[in-house]
């Protein structure tokens, strides 16, 4: 009924599944080299799957980041139009860009978890969108869902303004294997699905129950990585 518009600028597009040229380059993608743990960009002159200081100095419990993008403008504007706008039709465009991070793994194998909400925040917003991407990543990569594996028993305050170690202890105990779900998660590569990666400090919570319940592997995605740093190098 009505034209397909881009979802950041409003200029004409082609269907509504994308972005305009102009916005698709706006999108700060990360490339290599790249830390072989984390994939943080490193600037030129760096061997690709070096380890970069931070992994160095708190070796990460997860098996890997695979971040769409890099947390800029355009980023932080899909985001927040797909997280507190209601935006869900921007859920496969995301998905589109993150599940080509996931190139060279063998993506049907993984069990894919969202970061869970609390149940009140759920009630609040309407939906989790960690989730609605965990779908959308499960269709897209004929991957197992396991949307209800993780459960958030406590609510948490906003992290953001925290240090390391307040953002731990707020995040302390909040986080859980569901008892239900113990079976199908021990002995299984996880992809632990977010939309936006700040400190870690949530998704290395997440990682820890999942690996307390037996998980062999888990990878963390997200549609966008907060590394203020690394704008410069790519």
């Amino acid at each position: 009924m009505f034209p397909p518009r881009c979802p950041l600028c409003g200029a004409g597009v082609s269907s509504q599944s994308g972005l305009c040229p102009d916005c698709w380059t706006e999108l700060a993608i990360p490339g290599d080299p790249c830390c072989g743990r984390c994939s943080r960009p490193f600037g030129e002159g760096v061997v690709a799957g070096s380890t970069c200081a931070p992994c160095l100095a708190d070796p990460p419990r997860h098996d890997g980041i695979a971040a769409a993008t890099l947390y800029n403008d355009a980023s932080r504007n899909l985001v927040l139009a797909f997280k507190h706008g209601c935006r869900l039709g921007l859920a496969k465009l995301m998905a589109q860009l993150m599940a080509a991070r996931l190139a060279g793994e063998s993506r049907s194998e993984w069990l894919i978890v969202p970061v869970p909400l609390h149940r009140w925040r759920l009630w609040r917003r309407g939906y989790n969108q960690a989730a609605v991407l965990a779908q959308e990543l499960a269709r897209l990569t004929g991957g197992n869902l396991a949307i209800d594996a993780l459960e958030r028993r406590k609510p948490t305050a906003a992290l953001g303004g925290l240090g390391r170690l307040a953002r731990r202890r707020e995040l302390s105990g909040a986080i859980r294997l569901a008892e239900r779900r113990k079976d199908r998660v021990r002995g299984q590569s996880i992809l632990l699905v977010d939309d936006v990666l700040t400190s870690g400090a949530t998704s290395d919570a997440c990682v820890s129950a999942l690996k307390r319940g037996g998980a062999s592997r888990v990878v963390v995605t997200c549609f966008a990585r907060v590394l203020d740093e690394a704008l410069d190098v790519t």
